[in-house]
């Protein structure tokens, strides 16, 4: 963000010295033989305010442009001021929130590490999820009226590089899917309006970046198998899944509502999607550091201890 503001000042500091240079502008003083040199020297000490009067105008377009440019430099400067801290404020909500699934859904963060997590810790790991549903959908509203104001903030990167705003959103819209597809012990209300507002703002967003849908690439998301898995490990949490052919159409519809924005979205901003489920065991970011070796007690753990979800 920092390069475009200065590949912008540039800009405006070389098009107005180009005017000048370009429509035969005079000027008093001179600090330079190339008369585009002393034009240069102008723009930048004007565009930034500057007013060190050692160039001055001479000339009746010389004065013009160089009163608008001062305008234009005081505009510049004061939207420089109220953007950023603005930007700044939007992109640190949004990765605080991100940041707390580390722990709860695992490094990317996933569906069904999200509620095998929390159905360890029984009715009050599923109460904790409807918490967290809740929580998301209010993330998501306010994600999609920043980043629609505020586009630029769609390609602001996380700290770690398997985590990404859109692969969490993406995370929390399949666990929502799998309840309303018949996901036991859920609550089903706040999934559904979780589900309205995250996908709201995946298709929203999708529409800014000019992003088809791709409803090809995304059929091969979750694989039968992956499926299968899901269901058997969640049954032996004591999660039902729903089986029959009603629940596995309902479920792939619900994907198909969100999953071709998602990944046009990500291949986009060249951000990967996370899986359904992992196949390999993989540390969260939390166990992780280049500075000392893994603890003993986390070596064969791949994720936290239920009792902390």
């Amino acid at each position: 963000m920092l390069g475009l503001l200065v590949f912008w000042a540039i800009c405006l500091m070389f098009g107005f010295a180009l005017v000048s240079y370009g429509d035969g502008a005079r000027f008093s003083g001179s600090l330079s033989p190339s008369r585009f040199a002393n034009a240069l020297y102008l723009s930048g000490t004007t565009l930034f305010t500057l007013g060190l009067g050692d160039i001055a105008p001479a000339s009746p377009l010389a004065r013009v442009v160089t009163v608008l440019e001062a305008g234009i430099g005081f505009g510049f400067l004061a939207l420089v001021m109220g953007y950023l801290p603005v930007l700044y404020q939007s992109f640190s909500r949004r990765e605080a929130t991100i940041s707390l699934l580390d722990a709860r859904a695992g490094s990317p963060p996933t569906a069904f590490e999200l509620l095998r997590r929390h159905a360890g810790a029984g009715i009050h790991g599923l109460d904790a999820l409807t918490d967290l549903l809740h929580d998301w959908e209010r993330w998501s509203a306010e994600l999609m009226e920043s980043h629609l104001s505020y586009p630029v903030l769609a390609y602001f990167r996380w700290q770690h590089d398997n985590q990404s705003w859109i692969g969490s959103l993406t995370g929390i819209l399949d666990v929502c899917a799998l309840s309303m597809a018949g996901l036991g012990g859920m609550c089903q209300y706040q999934a559904r309006l979780t589900f309205a507002i995250a996908r709201h703002a995946l298709v929203d967003l999708s529409q800014v970046f000019g992003r088809a849908p791709d409803h090809h690439g995304s059929s091969n998301r979750l694989s039968a198998d992956d499926l299968a898995q899901i269901r058997s490990q969640l049954r032996g949490l004591g999660m039902e899944l729903a089986e029959d052919e009603a629940a596995t159409q309902e479920l792939l519809r619900l994907r198909a509502l969100y999953e071709p924005y998602a990944l046009a979205l990500s291949r986009y901003l060249r951000l990967e999607l996370p899986p359904w489920i992992k196949r390999d065991a993989v540390k969260d970011n939390w166990q992780t550091t280049a500075w000392q070796e893994r603890p003993p007690h986390l070596r064969h753990h791949a994720t936290v201890p239920d009792e902390h979800a």
